[in-house]
């Protein structure tokens, strides 16, 4: 319970006026913190949805709702938490909506993330997990790991013969969400497929295609030109399981699975269109990610950022190892808690490519004029775009561990100026 005062302050609202958080949430279940606002249609179309199954069956299952307000000023608000038959977050404390919001990575209404009763995550997803099942029988619908949901699952090859889904475990595997009436992914199907067959199997790589055709006809048509294996279509509930744990927003797909069944990337697709033969598999992304490439995670996670385009290589290396001491540390206390993303994320731009211009731009730095060979200054920043697009200045000259460590100290501590982004 301490932790969900810790994380929602000492006192809720009720229609009646406030309360104690401790007492409102006490012996629940499951809590879900619902993110919504009045101006959203479709938060007014998922609201009333979400009080009949309150009130019909989950507030008997044992959940709570907290409404978490987007609205635009405090009477909105009180029109909006007239139709609610929960409790909500005190419209007046904007810092903790922020913050929340921040660590959840809130990035759309309605959005609804369900904690349990230490206030401990158990979906990001909570909208769909209680639309698919809006009487609660799998309540507090914690998350199947990987082992759970490839359990019994029947997974087929192209020349008929089956296999459990448990099996792919103990190997680098893929799934390859992916239909054949998806241009882009009729497009990418034949060079996955040659890449396969050319490099990537004997590397070790399995391909699991999980289909989004609209019928078994489709599936088969399509599967039938695949070397690799696939998700039984039938198996509906599963696929969808499977786009859910990974975040499956689009097709197509690629999401490469460890030996052990943690996630190596969801972004393979990238991962093996740089790398066709496979010199890089099973893909590891990297502690430190190059600007060239691209933005990485900087829309999701805290980001820090060397700008380092005109350094010596020798400077580039060294601050680029240093970024990484600092990032794997991140890296192994977000595998300890078991969290999704690290805390921060890092970037390095070793030229004045990618999106290195345009964040030199958005931070109000200079440009670099690529007609002059004057040398600038290695500079860290730190980009913040899920806090409404903030970002922090560093110290900008000499780039190691130390350095870096105490950044991030200052920013962690709130001793760094909050700029916002151009």
């Amino acid at each position: 319970m301490s932790g969900l005062v810790e994380l929602l302050g000492d006192k809720l609202l009720t229609k009646s006026g406030e309360t104690s958080t401790s007492d409102a949430l006490s012996g629940k279940g499951a809590i879900a913190l619902y993110f919504s606002a009045h101006w959203c249609p479709p938060c007014r179309g998922f609201t009333p949805k979400l009080a009949e199954w309150y009130s019909s069956n989950l507030k008997d299952k044992g959940l709570e709702v907290v409404f978490v307000s987007s609205d635009k000023d405090d009477g909105q608000f009180q029109e909006y938490f007239k139709e609610m038959p929960w409790l909500a977050l005190p419209y007046s404390d904007r810092e903790k909506k922020d913050a929340l919001s921040k660590k959840f990575k809130v990035n759309g209404i309605p959005s609804m993330v369900i904690l349990d009763a230490e206030g401990k995550t158990i979906t990001k997803d909570g909208r769909a997990a209680v639309s698919e099942d809006p009487t609660g029988e799998e309540f507090p619908w914690k998350p199947k790991t990987l082992p759970e949901v490839l359990k019994d699952a029947k997974i087929i090859g192209g020349d008929g013969q089956e296999l459990k889904g448990e099996s792919l475990l103990g190997k680098v595997f893929a799934f390859y969400f992916s239909a054949h009436w998806c241009p882009p992914c009729r497009g990418f199907t034949p060079q996955l497929a040659e890449w396969y067959n050319k490099d990537l199997k004997s590397k070790g790589l399995e391909v699991v295609f999980v289909s989004s055709d609209k019928d078994d006809e489709g599936f088969k048509d399509y599967f039938k030109d695949m070397p690799w294996l696939a998700l039984d279509f039938e198996d509906r509930k599963r696929k969808s399981q499977l786009s859910s744990m990974f975040g499956v927003r689009g097709i197509p797909a690629l999401v490469i699975i460890d030996k052990d069944g943690s996630v190596i990337t969801t972004e393979g697709r990238g991962a093996v269109s740089e790398d066709p033969t496979g010199i890089k598999f099973p893909w590891y992304p990297p502690a430190v990610k190059n600007a060239k490439s691209g933005p990485g995670n900087i829309n999701e996670i805290p980001t820090v950022v060397a700008l380092c385009e005109t350094s010596a290589a020798e400077e580039q290396a060294s601050i680029e190892e240093a970024m990484t001491t600092i990032s794997k540390q991140y890296i192994e206390k977000q595998k300890a808690a078991g969290e999704d993303a690290p805390e921060f994320a890092f970037l390095i731009a070793t030229e004045a490519s990618g999106v290195a211009p345009r964040l030199r731009e958005v931070m109000s730095l200079p440009a670099l004029d690529p007609s002059k060979q004057d040398a600038l200054p290695a500079k860290l920043m730190l980009v913040d775009i899920p806090s409404d697009g903030a970002f922090h200045d560093g110290p900008s000259g000499e780039i190691s561990v130390a350095v870096l460590e105490k950044f991030l100290s200052d920013y962690k501590a709130g001793s760094l100026e909050k700029k916002q982004l151009s």
